[in-house]
Order: structure tokens, then C-alpha cells, then sequence
């Protein structure tokens, strides 16, 4: 397997934390772990980081990009959750839910929406990456693989990944689960699964019952 000549990699600790943040803040692009799988980032303000996250992952630009929030009162700073949105971030967030809501911040990269009305946001449950948000507030939050390529689960299988290009990786161990996010768009009038991950459709829809 191809070796990633990435050498920058940091322990998930308060100093590590604080350097990642300034990469980010200057336009660096960040690897990173979060409660589902390892992910990758950047300042989703600065259009010219979030054009680099597509050339990283190989990724059609036509397909937006997800932001991960430190908190729902700072997504909701964002985007426009709704009754819908709101019922299911107090239930799922922290955690692997994620909810594609219209947008309401018109300063976020056009890139990272694929010019569309609406963006996809998450708070994730992952002391690590919410360490990393609490310094940087919002991140964009790929997941860290070549477009079309398997979920990574581990900093030693992103470093053996093809993935390269990034300024640097948190090691924050093994991410367990392994699996992507559940996806729900509540941009209409009846919300919308879009994609079945770390939590069952039947719990969501469940969730969605009770209003």
C-alpha cells in the first residue's frame, strides 16, 4: 500500500489542539478524528482551503461538503434547523446525525455548499475534534479518504491511505464505530433521509414521529 509521506502528526493534547487551531486559522487543512470516522478539514470560510479539501479527496465539486459545529446554538448560527432540525439535534447531538438545513450564513465558501441553499452540519461527539472546534467553531468535516474510498478508522491507516496534501493529522487513537453519519435533509416540508449510517433510519424517523 502506498505511503503517505504526511510527517506532521499530533497526539490529541491541549498544545496539539492549539497548533492544529492555527493551522486552520491560516488556511491549513487538518486531519482529524470524530466519533464515527477519521475525518478531514479546514476553515470552511476560506474558499481557497475548501478548494484544496476537493483536490485532496479527488472530490467532484459539484458535491457540497458537511460542517461540523461545536454546538447547536453555533449551528444554528448557520443554518435554519426548524422544528424538524431542532428535535433531532437535542436528541442525536452530540453524536452521528447529521442534518442538512437551508443556509443562513452567506460568508461560508460557495464551494462547500456546491452553490446550493442549503448545508449540511453536525456536532460531533468526539472530545478531540470538539476540542479543535471550541478554538476554531465550525470545520469543514469530510470524511478522510480519496473520494469513492473506504471510511479510515485510524491515524496509521490514514498515514497508509493514498491520502496526501494535508498540513497535519491528530492521532486520537482508534475511532471504533467506523461508520459514517446518518444523513437527514429537512430543507422541505416532510424531512428526508438521505443516508442510513451510525443510526438506524427507524430511530430517526421514530424521533421524527413524536412531533
Amino acid at each position: 500500500m502506498k505511503k503517505n509521506r504526511q510527517k506532521i502528526v499530533f497526539k490529541c493534547t491541549g498544545d496539539a489542539v492549539a497548533r492544529c487551531a492555527s493551522v486552520i486559522k491560516s488556511g491549513g487543512v487538518v486531519v482529524f478524528p470524530t466519533d464515527t470516522i477519521y475525518g478531514i478539514g479546514c476553515d470552511p470560510y476560506n474558499d481557497r482551503a475548501v478548494k484544496r479539501i476537493f483536490a485532496i479527496k479527488g472530490r467532484d465539486e459539484k458535491k457540497p461538503l458537511p460542517v461540523l459545529a461545536h454546538s447547536m446554538s453555533d449551528a444554528e448560527k448557520i443554518v435554519s434547523l426548524g422544528k424538524a432540525g431542532r428535535t433531532l439535534a437535542k436528541k442525536y447531538w452530540p453524536g452521528a446525525l447529521t442534518i442538512v438545513a437551508p443556509i443562513t450564513d452567506s460568508r461560508i465558501s460557495r464551494r462547500v455548499t456546491a452553490g446550493s441553499g442549503s448545508l449540511a452540519v453536525r456536532v460531533p461527539a468526539n472530545k478531540c475534534v470538539l476540542s479543535l472546534l471550541e478554538q476554531c467553531k465550525y470545520l469543514v468535516g469530510t470524511s478522510a479518504n480519496p473520494s469513492g474510498g473506504r471510511p479510515l478508522k485510524s491515524a496509521q491507516e490514514v498515514l497508509e491511505s493514498p491520502l496526501h496534501g494535508y498540513d497535519a493529522l491528530m492521532d486520537g487513537g482508534l475511532v471504533e464505530r467506523g461508520i459514517e453519519s446518518t444523513i437527514v435533509d429537512v430543507t422541505g416540508s416532510s424531512p428526508k433521509i438521505l443516508r442510513e449510517g451510525a443510526i438506524r433510519s427507524s430511530e430517526v424517523l421514530e424521533a421524527l414521529g413524536e412531533l
